[in-house]
């Protein structure tokens, strides 16, 4: 009987971050991508990421990008998914996916590696199969309207309950009913009532609430 040979292992496996970063603008879901300016996919948008600095953890090189690319760190952030073999050139992909209010972002001003926001029902052409990160981040955020306050990411201090639904129908894609919706936050005990006003207009003035934590809570 001949020995069995011992299994061939590699040498150390190369690891970039991705960060699906969210915002609603113009009552729309919308996506960070960034225009790829060198090989490969030149030319092509892919979400912001890259390797690991020396050093690095995954964590850190999360928050780092989405402070780089938007601006902002104190916002909602959490690791998506791992993934293999998405055709660049790292052997694994991990996936990390952010919310953020559209009016706090600054985006970088570059001409090469250009950054731009998206609608998520309207996306280009994606490089290195980015489209299966963004299908499942997306899926991850509407799971969380249910169970969490997401949402705290998207809006600011102060706010509406008609903003707030603004909110949650871009992500959803679909209208909802006001009074339910009303209904169904409040309940949740996420929100409450600042006792100050908004007047626009010649409509009524409007309760703005706030959260009552402006960090990740599972309900």
């Amino acid at each position: 009987m001949s020995a069995q040979r011992a299994p061939r292992y590699t040498g150390r496996v190369s690891t970039a971050v991705v960060v699906v970063i969210f915002t609603v603008r113009d009552g729309e879901l919308c996506a960070l991508l960034i225009e790829r300016a060198a090989e490969p996919c030149k030319g092509q948008w892919a979400l912001p990421g890259g390797a690991l600095l020396p050093d690095e953890t995954i964590d850190g090189a999360a928050t780092r990008k989405l402070a780089d690319e938007t601006g902002v760190s104190d916002v909602f952030l959490e690791q998506l998914y791992t993934f293999d073999k998405l055709g660049g050139k790292a052997d694994i992909v991990v996936a990390y996916f952010a919310l953020v209010d559209f009016e706090r972002t600054r985006l970088r001003e570059d001409l090469e590696w250009r950054p731009a926001w998206h609608p998520v029902r309207a996306l280009p052409p994606l490089a290195f199969q980015n489209e299966r990160i963004l299908a499942l981040a997306e899926q991850r955020l509407r799971n969380k309207l249910e169970y969490t306050n997401v949402v705290y990411s998207l809006l600011p201090e102060r706010f509406t309950l008609t903003e707030m639904q603004q909110v949650y129908e871009a992500i959803l894609g679909e209208t909802m009913d006001k009074r339910n919706f009303r209904r169904r936050v409040v309940g949740l005990g996420i929100i409450r009532e600042t006792g100050q006003t908004r007047k626009r207009g010649a409509h009524r003035p409007a309760m703005l609430y706030e959260f009552t934590s402006r960090e990740p809570v599972t309900l």
